[in-house]
């Protein structure tokens, strides 16, 4: 049975019929429905011409490197959810994807610039560049990757956010946080989450994804089996982490996951949290720049590198933000 959408662009029809699976965007419904009809009878017919390799959409590339592709990255859900949004959103998306051309790219790039900042326009392009490379290279899909002829927009000045200490103060008492205490509900877990967060420089996720066969605390260190990049890392602990860990050891009892809190939660907590304080523009992925820039003044920069997970130290400059006062305060 065909399936049909609405698009700006007219009708998208999807014909899914034996195991072949074909799209086309049509001016009209009538149009889609016409040829629908007459393509589910051709396939049902054996008419040759028509194989997955040669008359597959970029919808249909979308859906399977969906599918295939990115469950082996780690940022899985996020990638599913800009792929959903891709193939919602792109006009051209029904067209046969070795039709698709540089021209449409750059619209559509243009199109996204008034809507979104450029950082988000470059990630999404990059995503569907690899669904083209991966359809022309694996599937033998498409000749071309249309997206690599298309001027990306330049990324935005790095973030160079600190943490300053009222702030921290704020949103530590907001949140019930007490010196000592086990965290007992969701607000006290994303106290510690932000407080570790501060003190090893390692990500939300990781953090949260802590368990107590990845917590070694006798020896002063947390393995991460899946990081951003791929690799797994072990990463060094204060002291003042280990006695924040040990807290959240105790407070998990039976459980092997340290916290129960997910990022999906505590995104939009800290988020709700930050706003009525009325803190502006911090996001608790600033933890990074805030930790990095700290730990800069106790550790050389490969140790530093390897703490962090950066494969290349000229990286670390993105999150090191130390102010030219806290410089001068060294000269001495």
């Amino acid at each position: 049975m065909a399936s049909f959408r609405k698009r700006s662009g007219g009708w998208r029809a999807e014909v899914v019929k034996r195991g072949v699976r074909e799209s086309q965007t049509f001016p009209t419904k009538a149009q889609a429905q016409a040829w629908a009809t007459q393509r589910e009878a051709e396939i049902l017919a054996g008419v040759p011409g028509h194989s997955a390799g040669v008359s597959s959409s970029l919808s249909d590339a979308l859906k399977r490197y969906k599918e295939e592709v990115s469950p082996t990255k780690a940022g899985q859900r996020w990638e599913e959810v800009r792929l959903d949004k891709l193939d919602n959103d792109l006009e051209f998306a029904g067209e046969r994807i070795g039709d698709v051309t540089a021209d449409q790219i750059a619209e559509w790039r243009d199109a996204r610039l008034k809507k979104v900042a450029s950082p988000t326009v470059r990630r999404e392009m990059t995503l569907l560049s690899s669904v083209f490379e991966i359809a022309k290279r694996e599937w033998r899909w498409c000749a071309t990757n249309p997206v690599r002829e298309v001027k990306r927009p330049s990324n935005a000045r790095p973030r160079d956010r600190r943490i300053q200490p009222e702030e921290e103060r704020k949103l530590l008492d907001r949140l019930g946080y007490v010196e000592g205490a086990k965290p007992e509900t969701l607000q006290q877990e994303l106290a510690y989450a932000f407080l570790i967060a501060i003190e090893t420089a390692m990500r939300q996720g990781e953090i949260l994804g802590l368990t107590k066969a990845t917590t070694h605390l006798a020896k002063r260190y947390v393995r991460l089996d899946a990081t951003k990049n791929g690799d797994s890392r072990d990463v060094p602990l204060s002291l003042r982490a280990v006695g924040l860990l040990q807290l959240m050891l105790d407070a998990a009892g039976d459980r092997q996951n340290l916290f129960r809190l997910k990022s999906a939660s505590a995104d939009a907590m800290f988020r709700k949290v930050r706003d009525e304080l009325e803190i502006v523009d911090l996001h608790f992925h600033d933890t990074r720049h805030e930790a990095t820039t700290r730990l800069a003044r106790k550790l050389d920069v490969l140790d530093l590198a390897r703490m962090t997970g950066h494969r290349d130290p000229r990286s670390l400059m993105v999150y090191y933000n130390a102010t030219a006062t806290e410089v001068a305060g060294r000269l001495d």
